[in-house]
């Protein structure tokens, strides 16, 4: 890839509401240029053909050919492209055979918008990505902190999108799930945390870093 242009980024997926939010996040990342989505695979191969991509997040379960048989085909025709599998399937298994494929990531949907960034940054740069995600928190908050309240990556990412402020919708939206989960977590996050007020997880949030 020449590094005086962005990265040409390039999202292969058949499920319209998660790409949307995909490509708002994405668009936020400096030097990095969303190229306009497609959804199955046939679609991806002849996009492939006529505009050069960078690095392609790539669906597995998709219409006409699907990720597995594009990936091949991908590794095959166009090497040079960098290729992220995005998929909810959390098998080892699976992890290992496209890994020896040759996709140089394998990401969960279920992953935070700061784990996708970072793998994005990571592959662009030469790196690969397969599981060893860096945490959500800096390495003391992950020792002490996130340990001493039994919070997950998901809960510190979710406190601090709640102390910048922004509401139950857009946290959804930002994280692709649904209000009535965004909810769930704030509950369990009060209750670990030993606060029962929006103020009171406020302060929490300050007093902790994460605001």
């Amino acid at each position: 890839m020449d590094k005086n242009r962005p990265l040409r980024l390039l999202i292969a997926d058949d499920h319209p509401l998660l790409v949307s939010g995909l490509v708002a996040l994405l668009e936020e990342m400096e030097n990095v240029q969303v190229l306009e989505p497609v959804g199955n695979g046939r679609q991806l191969l002849d996009r492939l053909r006529k505009t050069p991509a960078d690095l392609v997040l790539l669906d597995l379960n998709m219409p006409k050919i699907d990720g597995i048989e594009a990936l091949k085909t991908m590794k095959t025709d166009f090497p040079e492209t960098k290729v992220i599998v995005f998929t909810s399937y959390d098998q080892p298994k699976l992890l290992r055979e496209i890994r020896a494929m040759g996709a140089e990531g394998y990401l969960l949907k279920s992953s935070t918008s700061t784990v996708l960034k970072a793998a994005i940054a990571a592959v662009a740069s030469g790196e690969t990505w397969f599981g060893e995600e860096s945490p959500d928190a800096p390495p003391g908050l992950v020792d002490d902190f996130m340990r001493k309240y039994q919070l997950t990556g998901r809960e510190v990412e979710i406190i601090r999108l709640i102390a910048q402020g922004l509401t139950t919708k857009t946290i959804a939206e930002r994280l692709f799930v649904s209000e009535f989960t965004v909810n769930a977590h704030r509950r369990n996050i009060c209750r670990k945390v030993g606060v029962d007020t929006p103020v009171g997880l406020l302060n929490f949030a300050r007093e902790q870093g994460l605001a």
